[in-house]
């Protein structure tokens, strides 16, 4: 649930105050893009990571992004302040306001900015995965971008949770793995990492990029390969990775139960990412002391 103070576009509001007009054509279109941000001691962890990929979401989809880094950063501050985060989550939306027939003449902005927070959602580990044919289109023009049309997304977590599962596997229509609903997915076999490309249609989330980096400076072998869920349910260890929950070891794919959950790969790749938080945290806290 997001706390009580936001921020929207020029000042920070209680939620109750906050006022979104039908008349925002890609509001109700979903028309719009969003990241979610971890936030570790007070700092939104790999903002910058996060910035980039907005950006290029934006040109993607043609959404106006009027908005500059620092000073975006220092309203997302604010808000943290606000709400009395210190260990958490913030969410930044931009929603595209003009787009298509359906608009008012208000007098709006080309885009709006949402900014809010929350606690970190109760997740377990290791999780139990379902699978879902057909759960993303990787020949589509928007595939891999965070867009605010999530009903695909959610729809789909909420059938899987209905069933039992704690989140669910999307197949392209290639019947390839691309990612879970709100994570990336990631397989090892002989000591060697595995996560679908791109190409599968999955999100470039912001932890995976991570764990491509972060991996072989561990001494773990990272490559980018097309999988199916057969090279899932006959792998030494699953897991998933996302700005919320990290890495994550997955003890459970569609009744395939794992040897080992989390493995001794899963276990490196945790510290070593936990690690990488803690240096990247201390940076910015060193830096924002001395100002």
């Amino acid at each position: 649930m997001i706390h009580r103070f936001l921020y929207h576009n020029d000042r920070i509001l209680p939620v109750e105050a906050v006022r979104l007009s039908p008349g925002q054509s890609g509001l109700l279109s979903g028309w719009g893009l969003f990241t979610t941000i971890r936030v570790v001691s007070g700092v939104p962890f790999a903002f910058e990571r996060h910035w980039k990929r907005l950006l290029r979401d934006a040109q993607r989809t043609h959404c106006p992004f009027p908005f500059e880094a620092d000073r975006v950063l220092g309203q997302v501050h604010e808000v943290l302040q606000a709400n009395g985060v210190r260990e958490g989550c913030a969410r930044i939306y931009v929603i595209y306001n003009q787009p298509g027939f359906w608009r008012s003449d208000e007098n709006l902005p080309a885009a709006d900015l949402l900014i809010c927070s929350a606690e970190l959602p109760p997740h377990r580990e290791p999780v139990r995965l379902a699978l879902r044919e057909h759960g993303r289109h990787a020949a589509s023009p928007l595939a891999g971008v965070k867009v605010t049309s999530w009903l695909n997304n959610v729809w789909n977590l909420q059938e899987a949770q209905r069933a039992g599962w704690d989140e669910v596997i999307l197949l392209n229509e290639r019947g390839e793995v691309a990612e879970c609903t709100a994570a990336n997915i990631f397989c090892v076999r002989e000591n060697r990492v595995a996560t679908p490309p791109l190409s599968s249609g999955c999100l470039e989330g912001v932890t995976r990029s991570l764990v491509l980096e972060i991996g072989p400076q561990a001494g773990i072998p990272v490559e980018e390969r097309i999988l199916f869920p057969a090279d899932l349910y006959s792998a030494d260890e699953v897991f998933i990775s996302s700005t919320n929950r990290n890495v994550i070891a997955v003890g459970e794919i569609g009744g395939h139960k794992a040897a080992v959950a989390p493995g001794p790969v899963t276990a490196r790749l945790e510290t070593a990412f936990a690690a990488y938080v803690r240096e990247y945290v201390d940076a910015r806290s060193a830096v924002s002391g001395r100002r």
